[in-house]
């Protein structure tokens, strides 16, 4: 939390003080009393004593007036608020290693079905587009609302060589500045990329690419499929296979998402790597703002003084 005029709080040292008065005034009421009264004879004149009750009525004053002191210096927060209008781009690995089954049935299978899943969480206000990389990025559908062509974009993409993470990065977070909304202002644009690991060829170097994103202010959340024991089936001149240990390479990754201020998962299982994308629907689902509070503050600051009075008003028969 931060404050418009912080100088203001410093009237926060008038409550204690205010309390300590109260106090003072309190045991020469009480002390003024018991001169005058016979003590024996109290029972007979009241019903029961207010004891400790007798403070709830200050105490609730001298928080209303603290709660006032803060409002006055402004206060701010970040708050999270709900997106009603973004871009969402998804890029997918079509590499080669993506074929390995140590994510049942395929990374690239359970990259595709997570990925619908994910765009089906999104508010119906978002455009989403699909991006498939491999030697080479390119646009597979651009920013739409329609979700059965990006679902049926998802499923049609298919297996190549290469790793161009690099241009996918760029591409993508490109690619979303292009879409104006109605009143001509860019929408807030998120990029998810799906990949499991180094890359291998392209125009771009993922710190080039991770630079150019958080220029144009797109952050870049990324997600390491696969697990140690993935393996690729090569088929070589002559009829012979050859298999390939294909491990996830976290580094590039990690790069990405921390240079253009997105996150990183790590996902080894379908499962897991479904949780992944619901995390993430409800993130760029909203914003987080930083917002003047002065209200609430206002308002707690009358509730308080209100329920001082109505307690003072029920258990003591006056106000305060």
């Amino acid at each position: 939390m931060s404050f418009q005029h912080p100088i203001a709080l410093a009237a926060l040292a008038a409550v204690p003080l205010l309390a300590w008065l109260w106090r003072v005034h309190d045991r020469r009421r009480r002390a003024g009393a018991r001169a005058f009264t016979n003590p024996g004879l109290l029972p007979n004149l009241v019903d029961r004593a207010p004891g400790r009750l007798r403070l709830v009525p200050p105490a609730l004053f001298l928080a209303a007036l603290a709660a006032l002191v803060v409002g006055f210096a402004r206060p701010h927060a970040k708050i999270t608020v709900p997106l009603h209008e973004a871009t969402v781009v998804v890029a997918l690995d079509l590499s080669r290693s993506m074929q390995a089954r140590d994510v049942s049935p395929s990374r690239m299978i359970a990259a595709k079905r997570a990925a619908a899943a994910f765009v089906e969480r999104l508010p119906a206000t978002y455009s989403v587009a699909v991006v498939g990389f491999a030697s080479r990025a390119y646009v597979a559908v651009p920013p739409t609302r329609d979700r059965a062509l990006v679902e049926q974009s998802l499923a049609s993409l298919t297996p190549g060589d290469g790793t161009a993470i690099g241009d996918a990065v760029v591409l993508s977070a490109r690619l979303g500045r292009r879409q104006k909304s109605v009143d001509g202002v860019i929408p807030p644009e998120s990029v998810l990329l799906i990949s499991d690991g180094a890359p291998d060829g392209g125009r771009t170097t993922a710190a080039a690419a991770a630079r150019q994103a958080r220029a144009l202010h797109v952050p870049v959340s990324t997600v390491l499929v696969g697990t140690g024991r993935g393996v690729v089936t090569h088929r070589l001149t002559g009829g012979y296979t050859v298999q390939i240990r294909v491990p996830p390479s976290p580094a590039t990754l990690e790069l990405i998402a921390r240079g253009t201020g997105g996150e990183f998962f790590r996902a080894r299982t379908a499962s897991a790597l479904a949780a992944v994308y619901a995390h993430l629907a409800t993130r760029i689902g909203h914003s987080t703002e930083n917002r003047e509070i002065t209200d609430l503050f206002s308002i707690g600051a009358l509730v308080l003084i209100l329920a001082g009075g109505v307690f003072s008003l029920l258990h003591f028969r006056r106000v305060m």
